[in-house]
């Protein structure tokens, strides 16, 4: 797949964090269904790896489904054999170098300038600007559009429906969104409250025409 491609067209990364399995693979239906494209499993959550060729077995080969929180060569390894189209790192780290040897796609995790250098020299597709909130909100995005003009950057950490649209005016590729979209659906709870806030954020990332 061609992740920046998919970045650039849908605007929206769910990231699914659950510490009910079953829960958590209804949570993935849930959101491809209202039409979220790009959907993050962590394997941070219970049982990840699971749920992921769980969902990627219902959802069929071509879902944009990807595994989150990749910490080492390891964990990409496990996270292709599971069914992992794409991965997410939190850091720099050679889990960048290794998922592209297996030919996947990487949104590596970088917070300083340093980080974007090294991210880009290991062959990561795209940036994971992390913890954004905590780095500065859209500002230090803005801060970091001088001296690296054009990069795909995608913010994720605290990233509200308000600070969605902002990341996105600022110049965000796209966002990558935790608990503000899932709420407590990965452990159990409302599937239709879930619904109600990934139309809400899907309304918040879809490009605005104007006349």
């Amino acid at each position: 797949m061609d992740l920046l491609t998919e970045l650039r067209a849908h605007r929206l990364l769910a990231i699914v964090r659950g510490s009910d399995p079953d829960a958590a693979l209804t949570t993935v239906l849930t959101l491809a269904e209202e039409g979220v494209t790009l959907i993050e499993v962590s394997l941070s959550g219970r049982d990840a790896l699971d749920v992921i060729a769980r969902a990627r077995t219902a959802l069929g080969p071509d879902a944009t489904l990807g595994a989150g929180t990749v910490l080492s060569p390891d964990d990409a390894r496990a996270a292709q054999q599971a069914g992992a189209a794409f991965l997410v790192t939190p850091a720099v780290s050679d889990a960048i170098t290794t998922g592209r040897e297996l030919g996947l796609p990487v949104l590596a995790g970088v917070m300083t300038p340093t980080d974007i250098l090294q991210a880009r020299r290991l062959g990561a597709d795209a940036l994971k600007l992390f913890p954004a909130g905590s780095a500065g909100g859209p500002g230090y995005l803005r801060d970091l559009q001088g001296p690296f003009p054009g990069l795909p950057f995608v913010p994720v950490g605290g990233v509200d429906a308000a600070a969605a649209a902002d990341y996105l005016r600022g110049g965000a590729t796209a966002v990558g969104v935790g608990s503000p979209l899932i709420g407590d659906a990965a452990a159990g709870g409302s599937r239709t409250a879930l619904r109600e806030r990934a139309r809400t954020f899907l309304e918040v990332v879809r490009p605005k025409v104007h006349p």
